[in-house]
């Protein structure tokens, strides 16, 4: 089930990026991530709202209530990244970045998190893995690579923040306060970077689709809340991965009659690197908590 979810939310983010990209490119990158928190925002409140829950009824650590902001970063870090190197490599370095924080929380049980020890007979899984990163990356630049390794990382940090809030408190009130903390980092963003976008913004696009990111955000954060705690956070990365790729080329091939070879390849490649390592797993008998 949990693996199932792990992958349900990655392609849940390939939905959600299409949309959020969708509405950036009509109202400018920074209100586009603003519009997208108060959306978010609403739709959490509402919920709230109709299960009569208080998201400040409950206290936890003030670093848990910062997901929402370090999720922004990654969203302003693809933005820099878009347009300079290929989706694939942006996709491919995000993996990288997070792979290599994932494997550091399993190894050492950073952030209060379980530890899942890596074991040198996972070498081969990770062997593909790492084969699949490489092929997908086919362009470069210095800033671009960078930026996009810091995104891995930020996802990783944002996602466990928001788990160990929904621990500490609840699941609804982690979804609130990743949209609250996100709407204030992202406006204190436009307010420095993006004023002049409302200018070079006429028109009001009806497309409903566009404005679905938010809530479909929710659905995200919903889902590795609960995955988080279950799943390593190696493979809670692939696992997404896998999921954004899969929707990746089915979008590609049924909105933009497109494909990408290069995507599909890595995606196959780093699918079969964590079957390997789920199968020397399985065979070991040591992943009980694992269990699909």
């Amino acid at each position: 089930m949990y693996y199932l979810l792990s992958f349900f939310a990655g392609a849940l983010i390939t939905a959600m990026v299409t949309s959020n990209g969708a509405l950036a490119s009509h109202y400018g990158i920074y209100t586009g991530v603003v519009l997208v928190h108060i959306i978010g925002l609403t739709a959490s409140s509402l919920i709230m709202l109709l299960r009569r829950q208080s998201p400040f009824k409950q206290r936890a650590a003030f670093p848990l209530y910062l997901g929402g902001g370090i999720g922004v970063i990654t969203v302003i870090s693809n933005n820099i990244a878009y347009g300079i190197i290929s989706i694939s490599a942006i996709m491919a370095l995000i993996l990288l970045g997070q792979s290599i924080l994932g494997l550091a929380v399993d190894q050492f049980g950073l952030m209060g998190m379980p530890k899942h020890p890596f074991k040198s007979s996972k070498l081969i899984g990770l062997v593909f893995i790492i084969a699949g990163i490489v092929v997908m990356i086919d362009t470069f630049n210095l800033l671009a690579v960078v930026v996009s390794i810091a995104a891995g990382f930020c996802i990783i940090v944002s996602r466990t923040l928001n788990a160990k809030l929904a621990q500490e408190a609840n699941t609804l009130t982690s979804v609130y306060f990743n949209n609250l903390v996100g709407l204030i980092v992202s406006v204190s963003a436009f307010l420095l970077l993006g004023r002049a976008e409302l200018a070079q913004t006429t028109t009001f696009d009806p497309n409903i689709l566009l404005y679905l990111g938010g809530i479909m955000g929710i659905g995200v954060v919903l889902s590795c809340n609960v995955a988080v705690i279950k799943v390593p956070a190696f493979y809670l990365t692939l696992l997404m991965f896998i999921g954004q790729v899969s929707a990746a080329v089915i979008f590609d091939q049924v909105l933009a009659g497109s494909f990408n070879p290069m995507l599909l390849a890595g995606g196959l490649l780093v699918s079969c690197g964590l079957g390997i390592n789920l199968i020397l797993d399985n065979r070991k008998g040591n992943p009980k908590q694992h269990k699909a």
